[in-house]
């Protein structure tokens, strides 16, 4: 006898029209915490040179927001699956928004820093919970040409972040970075309240895991501190060495065992067990290093390697970004018309391997054409990978999982990503360093053809300082330019290996068909109870259960079934 059909299971899948409505708080949610991100890209250096800051002070800046977005992570995307989403989100654009123009008050780099930690909270809400959101109302098989657009949305952001952020700081000043969010971020929180309209969910009694939440984050924090400091504030092989390490092993081995023996566990280590889950984190570790490493060091490398400004800074890596505006809408479409995914992610890999491998070559004369080749194949290569490895994720995962899930990957590539920052940043200032050392003789001689203000730049370098490259004399600005350039493109070689690894992954992921069920249905579904059905002979031989099949009443599909 079959089950009794339920009326959630009939209800209509909702039009595209429908589905863009609702993306459409998503969408500007996302594009202001990405504005707000990268409209300082290009300033930063302008801004740690103006609060007194060196470049430890320059990574911190970056690397504390990436540290608290990859701590917070899994932590929203858990309460996703135990509370209202929809005011989750809400809660992390007004979170990420109030700190960031906070920063703008900053009067030095600690200041500046702690304020970007706050804002790294909301930035990993607002990561986590639009993919889960999204899962909600449309199904994997139809989210390719959806995930274009926020792939697009990205891109604009990436594009014309720092082309403004540029502009505001040589017109205004950097602090106006900072408040440009705010009047778009109102916007973004209206619209959210407006368009996006979530079935209601059975409702769940909530524990939160703080025992676990405290551990990952003194795990975590002591790895990136003590990669970021060691070989500057203490040796290597030191003292404090083992006893930073040796806790962060500590806190992660207790993490493990106290998500184990929770109810309701922060990270559940049963999502391992899959192997789509543990190969996408592996491949999303290296996407991480290419995204944030490339957006944070080849900022750095125009300024300080080629004498850019700001703004110029700004139009010098639109190849990077094109390239990721590119790969992602059109990989995003073909994904949706064909129902392959695959092959687009293993060529992702490839472009990876290629644009990190190119850019650890680049020197301060290097032809910016072949330049602009390698930031286009690292961002095809982000383009092609980030979205898609939480979409292949989503796929498999259990609905009831879904926020965890896709909240582990994201977790796992900034926590990648912010590892890679520190450990670039840290190869970047210990070369630099050496490359000073060695240079010292050309540095000496370029100071005596200065004259008369040949004392003043010297007390600006040995202040420690970041340099403003741009306003140099030209004797000095040429060895330090080329110090620099030096530095970063040495910086770059450490993404290389991880980019390999993420190819080995994505080539052993399992190539199983997407599933043309949004989450919702598929726990309306699992709550009707319905018998286990089998999919039709030409699907690739995989078989789905009930929770699968199609709705009835009209359907929209991204293509060909």
């Amino acid at each position: 006898m079959s089950a009794p059909s339920s009326p959630a299971v009939e209800k209509p899948r909702m039009t595209h029209r429908q589905v863009l409505e609702a993306l459409s708080g998503l969408l500007l949610g996302m594009f202001v915490s990405m504005l707000a991100s990268t409209v300082v890209s290009t300033s930063l250096p302008v801004i740690i040179h103006d609060l007194d800051g060196n470049q430890t002070a320059f990574t911190w800046v970056v690397t504390a927001t990436l540290l608290t977005t990859a701590i917070s992570t899994p932590i929203w995307g858990k309460l996703a699956d135990l509370t209202n989403r929809k005011l989750l989100y809400q809660l992390a654009i007004a979170i990420f928004v109030l700190a960031t123009a906070a920063a703008g008050f900053s009067q030095n780099p600690e200041t500046l820093i702690a304020f970007r930690a706050v804002q790294g909270i909301g930035a990993g809400g607002l990561a986590a919970l639009s993919q889960v959101l999204m899962a909600d109302i449309i199904s994997p098989r139809e989210r390719g040409r959806y995930m274009g657009l926020f792939g697009a949305v990205m891109a604009v952001a990436t594009i014309g972040g720092p082309l403004l952020g540029g502009v505001i700081t040589d017109a205004w000043g950097w602090r106006w970075n900072f408040f440009v969010a705010l009047p778009i971020a109102i916007i973004a929180l209206i619209l959210v309240q407006q368009t996006l309209h979530i079935p209601p969910r059975a409702k769940k009694k909530t524990t939160i895991d703080y025992l676990g939440i405290v551990l990952l984050s003194t795990a975590v924090s002591l790895l990136l501190i003590w990669v970021t400091l060691a070989g500057d504030s203490f040796e290597w092989w030191s003292l404090t060495t083992v006893l930073m390490v040796g806790g962060a092993l500590l806190g992660a081995v207790l993490f493990v065992i106290v998500e184990l023996r929770s109810r309701e566990p922060l990270v559940p280590l049963s999502l391992f067990r899959n192997r789509t889950f543990t190969l996408s984190v592996i491949a999303s570790i290296a996407t991480g290093i290419a995204m944030f490493g490339a957006s944070v060091f080849l900022s750095q490398y125009m300024q300080l390697a080629r004498g850019a400004t700001p703004t110029e800074a700004g139009f010098m890596t639109i190849p990077m970004i094109a390239g990721l505006l590119v790969a992602s809408i059109g990989v995003g479409a073909l994904i949706t018309r064909t129902g392959r995914w695959k092959g687009f992610l293993i060529l992702g890999a490839v472009f990876l391997i290629a644009g990190s491998t190119l850019l650890s070559t680049i020197h301060y004369d290097t032809d910016f054409t072949l330049v602009s080749i390698y930031m286009f194949l690292l961002g095809a290569g982000v383009g092609m990978t980030m979205q898609n490895l939480v979409l292949v994720v989503q796929n498999t995962t259990k609905p009831t999982e879904i926020g965890v899930a896709s909240s582990g990957v994201t977790f796992f590539r900034s926590l990648g990503g912010t590892v890679g920052v520190s450990v670039m940043g840290a190869a970047l200032a210990s070369r630099v360093t050496e490359l000073v050392t060695e240079r010292k003789d050309d540095i000496v001689s370029a100071l005596m053809s200065l004259g008369a203000e040949a004392q003043k730049w010297q007390e600006q370098l040995q202040s420690g300082t970041l340099p403003q490259v741009s306003t140099m004399p030209h004797a000095l600005r040429i060895v330090f330019e080329d110090i620099y350039a030096t530095g970063i493109s040495h910086s770059f070689l450490i993404a290389v290996p991880f980019a390999v690894l993420s190819l080995i992954a994505i080539v052993f992921l399992p190539n199983k068909a997407l599933t043309t069920m949004t989450t919702t249905e598929r726990l309306r579904a699992g709550e009707a109870d319905l018998a286990t059905v089998s999919v039709p002979a030409g699907m690739d031989g995989v078989t789905a259960t009930a929770e699968e099949a199609p709705p009835a009443g009209p359907r929209r599909t991204g293509g060909a079934e």
